[in-house]
């Protein structure tokens, strides 16, 4: 097997699909790094790969991966008892009856504040300032302070946050710039959890514009995170539990993706604007399926066969990469017709198996390896992308095309829009 490491630094998100297009159907099987790799797609291979008996994710990911996006000792490096122990933590935050629902509150009343600082520019970069907007959200919902910076307390905060995920799959200055982000952050993150262990008590959130401090709601993300105690009934240290707060509010930060390929559907279909902007959550969810669906976020997951296993007939020995082809999946002919044609139609009146819309990966969520925070994705997305399409602006000529080849991606520009917020129809 010839080694496909620079085919698929060349290719990105297009490698693993065009591979399996030429090897046939069935298991795909490559090298990476000079190692063994095996590739699977399909509702029963996620069930496979999550199943920890056949794929173990400990020691699968690689450095430059944890020290940008995840973080050393972060709940994506555990297996069994530990990583359930430790994901209960989160999982049971985002339950929690303010949990999600209080963080899409806090995404609609910062649309409003950013929309009134849009009016008064002739023109914004809707990734940029998306990302300050969600920014502002999740911090204030989790409960971790801004600090004051020259270019404003949210903006650089933000830039880390994104600078984390867009670092995270490439070499040079992004992936450098990624981990200096996170070290920043880390260190910031882990003076907080040691106040907050020092004192007590929680700290406050700083209040609205125009608000008390009695209107400021006490933080429960990160006091539930600093006070959690893992599998061997200790503490996380201070920096691990930096982490694990990083890995509440980075994935939500990293919704600003999905949330401009809305704004790119949007433009290039611009009769599904009308029904979008109406009060239909039925079809605002279905959009946001649709946009998780269509465009490509992440380009696969990958773990380690703990022993020598078998599936479907292929023998998989100990030690071999297994990669869970999530694009390939997400635009399977086999499970969706139509696949490379937008239509949120497919998914109104329903919601995707758990199994077979896998956008951010699969399996279950309290117990197994599923991304928690895909109800937060689907609450941030079905609060932004109907106040977008509701929105009045223009699209100014610009580069929009969108490289396959560039991990993560997302449109060249940015996607600028000459803002008009003043303007906006519809009732927020």
């Amino acid at each position: 097997m010839l080694d496909n490491t620079l085919p698929l630094l060349s290719q990105g998100y297009a490698w693993l699909p065009d591979l399996s297009r030429r090897q046939g159907p069935g298991a795909v099987r490559t090298r990476l790094l000079g190692k063994p790799v095996i590739a699977l797609r399909g509702p029963a291979a996620v069930g496979f790969f999550y199943d920890e008996d056949h794929v173990r994710r400990r020691t699968a990911l690689p450095e430059p991966v944890l020290s940008t996006l995840f973080g050393k000792g972060a709940v994506h490096t555990l297996d069994g008892e530990e990583h359930r122990q430790r994901k209960a933590v989160l999982v049971t935050v985002l339950k929690d009856t303010e949990g999600v629902a209080g963080l899409a509150r806090h995404v609609a009343e910062e649309w409003e504040r950013s929309c009134k600082e849009w009016a008064d520019r002739p023109r914004v970069t809707l990734f940029d300032e998306l990302s300050v907007l969600i920014t502002r959200a999740v911090c204030a919902w989790a409960g971790v302070p801004l600090p004051e910076y020259p270019e404003g307390e949210a903006r650089r905060t933000a830039q880390d946050l994104v600078a984390m995920v867009d670092g995270f799959a490439t070499a040079g200055p992004r992936h450098w710039k990624a981990r200096l982000a996170r070290q920043r952050q880390e260190k910031r993150l882990a003076r907080l959890i040691e106040d907050l262990r020092s004192t007590g008590q929680e700290p406050t959130a700083k209040a609205a514009d125009g608000a008390t401090d009695a209107d400021a709601q006490p933080p429960s993300v990160v006091a539930a995170v600093a006070f959690h105690r893992d599998a061997d009934g200790e503490l996380l240290d201070p920096r691990t539990a930096a982490v694990e707060v990083l890995n509440i509010i980075r994935p939500t930060v990293a919704v600003t993706w999905f949330t401009v390929f809305g704004a790119h559907a949007l433009h290039r279909h611009p009769a599904l604007r009308k029904r979008l902007a109406a009060q239909d959550e039925d079809y605002a969810r279905a959009f946001a399926h649709e946009v998780r669906r269509f465009y490509p976020f992440a380009p696969f997951v990958a773990g380690l066969a703990p022993a020598d296993i078998e599936w479907h007939g292929e023998p998989i020995a100990e030690g071999t990469m297994v990669l869970l082809d999530l694009y390939g999946q997400n635009h399977d002919p086999q499970l969706w017709d139509s696949p490379y044609t937008f239509d949120p139609e497919r998914f109104t009146g329903r919601e995707p198996g758990r199994d077979e819309l896998v956008p951010q990966g699969g399996g279950e969520v309290s117990q197994g390896h599923r991304c928690p925070g895909e109800d937060v994705t689907l609450a941030v997305l079905s609060t932004l992308l109907p106040r977008l399409a509701r929105l009045d602006y223009d699209v100014p000529e610009q580069d929009l095309r969108i490289p396959l080849n560039r991990m993560p991606t997302k449109p060249r520009s940015g996607f600028a829009i000459s803002a008009k917020a003043e303007q906006e129809k519809g009732t927020q």
